[in-house]
């Protein structure tokens, strides 16, 4: 049998933590083969009517240092089986002789650094062709390298017909020898308007001509994306409003890393600003391999540059060769309630000249700083399975507990190399806690509602995109209907046929809204509301497929989308308001092939979840919206979705209305992964007592020899799908893993 691989997906500032009462279902969800959990190897099974044929492949591939490119590798399915690419059995690309290998070529984009890409198409029926597009980073070493790849259907075999063997060439693409590789800038900027600050980039010379600080050659920072563009951050002691720094050493030789001490001064305009610098060789070349974008916000109340990873060099840890920064993190900022797990996942490149054979992430001496708060207890990662190269990433999953108490916390890990810990490869990890332990449990009812009467379905709210760069700060709407543009004090401010859609934006306390006759201003949120009830709304500048590398575009939403922006987290979002009914149809926490039992049995939780959260109205109440598309919320992608796996919205149906109550109020129901053979008691992972949450044997958990994924309170997905395979069915499920519990219609 084929064992499921999980790992988290990196997606520009996308959460994939694990935290909150609704967890990732490991065995289950298309989306968290994505941003699951790791564990499992692939192993070889019985064909089972798959088969594949090679149909298109790149001969030979050249690559610069440092180069990121995508090659498209397509096969034609000439079994019995339809491919999918989502779902138990979805198709994929694994590394392949010996499978399961970490790449040296592995890229942000995948999976993880032995698991590339999904297939492109959701789903290739026999005779037709499928599409993998591999995206391979080029190691900083120069060679010819070889890679092999081979495609599986994921919990049933590896394909046969699917392995295929690349040649990859690795070169300098250096111009008149000159060639950098980026090894240090800060995670992130904040600044007071007209403030100045301070910052360092660091780049190793990776070329071959020694940079100079002097002379006609000399080496400097320039404002690029345009180039030579006067930049708003200017400061007085640039050479020019183009031109920032020159080099701050007098000479770096070939693989030296040289620093440029770049001084910022603030707009006065507050507001979220992109700039991007690049090296230049004076009179010579723009040099490879050097741009960088840095995102500065420039806010009233500004926090100071302090987590700026410093360059990583031999003589600063007492090993020579060994560096380090941290180069990808899951998630930026991290928000969980009081004492929940979250697992966090770290790439880490290495930018010294030693290969790693051993790697860890240790707690550091004071973990998390605030006010009359103790560090909480962490498990961390260790990993001296291959080698990682200088140039190439290793990733690293670790958990830890939130802090208990409410605030904001920094938690701090160190990274350790080669038994030697780097001490400037701190690992910091901003953590707002957003209530204190068990606040959630007790929080207070704000729609009041009595099980013995029915209740007009309630309308949620979900926080579905937040607009960054990643829509260049601006979303396009449109609805399939005829629809309006409502301002938040229900003024029409347009009208709309069926697909014409409205660009619209929030700038410095305004809403502007182009509906093709030029920018028209709102101080109030807008709503993109369709004149029928149902209809389907889609953000025509953003898919997933394209920013994410996802397999669904997850960018069409049933009923009405707003455009909202909010003062406490300074940021605006996209929210989808629609039918509690109509949203369960669109969640993506199980696929069209699980059992159909278990999928009436998720739902009931989920729609629990969503009734829980909606009475209380708390958890997100500070940016308008009950709940977040996310894992640590529920999964939910929307129409797309809900086309593509219509058992789910069949099973939602089925179960209208229909929720978990205790003593005649909504339960509250956390359910996780699976479980070493037994559930655990409430009391035994978050203290106090909680009637309906008590611990069960898993009998199919331990005959499987399975390990606890989650924090072990309430429902095993696995365990429920064993039992729904066996005939169970949901009501039953539900009522042995939460004891003595009723389930109540709540609205028709």
């Amino acid at each position: 049998m084929i064992m499921k691989r999980f790992s988290l997906q990196n997606a520009a500032g996308k959460k994939i933590a694990l935290f909150g009462l609704v967890f990732f279902l490991i065995l289950f969800s298309p989306s968290l083969t994505r941003r699951g959990l790791g564990g499992g190897h692939v192993l070889a099974a019985p064909r089972k009517g798959y088969e594949a044929q090679l149909q298109k492949l790149a001969s030979s591939i050249t690559l610069a240092p440092g180069e990121t490119k995508t090659v498209d590798i397509a096969y034609k399915n000439i079994g019995k089986e339809v491919w999918t690419n989502s779902g138990d059995g979805y198709v994929s690309l694994y590394t392949f002789d010996a499978k399961n290998r970490k790449s040296i070529f592995a890229d942000a984009s995948w999976i993880d650094e032995t698991h590339p890409t999904k297939m492109k198409e959701s789903s290739i029926a026999k005779n037709k062709i499928g599409h993998f597009e591999l995206t391979l980073h080029a190691p900083e070493k120069v060679g010819t390298y070889k890679e092999s790849f081979s495609i599986v259907s994921e919990d049933t075999t590896w394909i046969p017909g699917g392995d295929i063997k690349l040649s990859i060439e690795v070169k300098s693409a250096a111009r008149k020898g000159y060639e950098a590789y980026l090894v240090n800038q800060p995670d992130a900027i904040s600044m007071a308007p007209s403030a100045t600050q301070t910052i360092e980039l660091a780049y190793k010379n990776i070329g071959k001509t020694t940079w100079k600080n002097t002379g006609d050659s000399f080496v400097s920072l320039y404002t690029f994306d345009k180039k030579d563009r006067k930049s708003v951050f200017a400061d007085k002691t640039w050479l020019t409003a183009a031109h920032p720094v020159k080099l701050r050493e007098k000479s770096v030789a070939p693989g030296a890393v040289g620093h440029f001490e770049l001084v910022l001064t603030a707009p006065k305009k507050t507001g979220s600003y992109v700039e991007s610098f690049d090296l230049v060789s004076e009179n010579v070349t723009w040099i490879p391999g050097a741009p960088v974008k840095l995102t500065i916000e420039v806010a009233k109340t500004a926090i100071p540059v302090a987590q700026t990873s410093k360059t990583r060099l031999a003589s600063d840890i007492g090993q020579p060769g060994l560096s380090a920064f941290v180069l990808l993190r899951s998630e930026k900022r991290v928000n969980a309630e009081g004492g929940e797990q979250v697992v966090y996942k770290v790439g880490m490149r290495n930018t010294g000249t030693v290969p790693w054979i051993k790697r860890e992430v240790r707690s550091a001496d004071t973990m998390s700083m605030a006010t009359g708060s103790n560090s909480p207890v962490t498990q961390l990662a260790l990993n001296s399975t291959g080698v990682v190269d200088p140039g190439a990433i290793d990733f690293l999953s670790f958990a830890f507990t939130a802090p208990s108490t409410k605030g904001t916390y920094t938690m701090k890990y160190q990274f350790a190399a080669n038994d030697t810990v780097l001490p400037d490869a701190e690992i910091d990890i901003p953590v707002d806690v957003t209530s204190d332990a068990g606040d959630l449990l007790n929080s207070p009812i704000v729609n009041n509602i009595e099980t013995q009467n029915l209740i007009d379905e309630p309308i949620v709210r979900i926080g579905i995109l937040i607009v960054d760069d990643e829509t260049a700060n601006q979303v396009k709407i449109s609805c399939n209907t005829d629809w309006k543009l409502i301002d938040g004090n229900g003024n029409i401010l347009g009208e709309k046929l069926a697909n014409d859609p409205i660009l619209a934006f929030y700038k410095n306390a305004i809403y502007y809204f182009d509906k093709g006759d030029g920018l028209e201003q709102s101080v109030s949120y807008l709503r993109f509301v369709p004149n029928a009830p149902g209809s389907v709304c889609k953000i025509e500048n953003f898919d997933k497929r394209v920013t994410r590398h996802a397999g669904y575009a997850e960018n069409t939403y049933r009923n009405i989308l707003e455009l909202r922006y909010n003062s406490t987290k300074d940021r605006t979002w996209v929210i989808n308001e629609l039918p509690m009914e109509d949203y369960l149809a669109g969640l993506g926490e199980t696929s069209e092939l699980s059992e159909y039992q278990f999928k009436k049995t998720l739902i009931t939780i989920a729609r629990t979840f969503a009734l829980y959260q909606w009475e209380r109205a708390t958890k997100h109440a500070s940016e308008f919206f009950h709940m977040n598309s996310s894992a640590d919320d529920q999964v939910y992608r929307g129409y797309e979705y809900e086309m593509g796996n219509p058992s789910i919205g069949q099973a939602a149906r089925e179960t209208r209305g229909v929720t978990v109550t205790y003593a005649g109020k909504t339960a509250i129901t956390p359910y996780f992964s699976r479980s070493d053979g037994r559930t655990r008691d409430w009391h035994e992972v978050w203290g106090g007592t909680v009637a309906w949450a008590k611990s069960v044997p898993c009998p199919c958990d331990a005959a499987n020899n399975r390990t606890l994924w989650g924090h072990g309170v309430g429902l095993s997905a696995s365990e429920a799908l064993c039992m729904a395979k066996n005939g169970q069915q949901w009501d039953a499920i539900l009522k042995y893993f939460y004891q003595g519990i009723d389930l109540s219609k709540r609205w028709n």
